[in-house]
């Protein structure tokens, strides 16, 4: 409600609706995918990687400081190796885009 009486007062509420009609309107790649793999891949690699490293230290190290330590640093290598990798992986892919959008464009 309040909202709605700020935009009324507003000198510029034409060119905002219009602003906002031609956002609603843009069509492009969904963003999804992009989404997952940035935000629950690492996450979820990094608890995979935890639990999977506890369960193999609980057996060779009696310490549990010690235990949780080491879990930690190796879930946290394991989930920067696969970030990396997906890193390396888009630019690659990126760059064969590249390519062929240059080579439609000289064709």
């Amino acid at each position: 409600m309040a909202q709605e009486k700020f935009c009324q007062e507003c000198n510029q509420r034409h060119e905002c609706r219009d602003v906002y009609q031609q956002l609603g309107k843009a069509e492009g790649p969904s963003v999804v995918f992009k989404v997952v793999a940035a935000f629950l891949v690492p996450l979820m690699v990094f608890i995979a990687a935890l639990a999977a490293s506890e369960k193999i230290l609980a057996k060779t190290i009696n310490s549990k400081e010690v235990q949780t330590a080491l879990s930690f640093l190796l879930a946290l290598a394991v989930t920067l190796i696969v970030v990396g990798c997906s890193l390396l992986v888009a630019r690659r892919d990126r760059k064969i885009k590249n390519q062929n959008a240059k080579s439609k464009i000289t064709e």
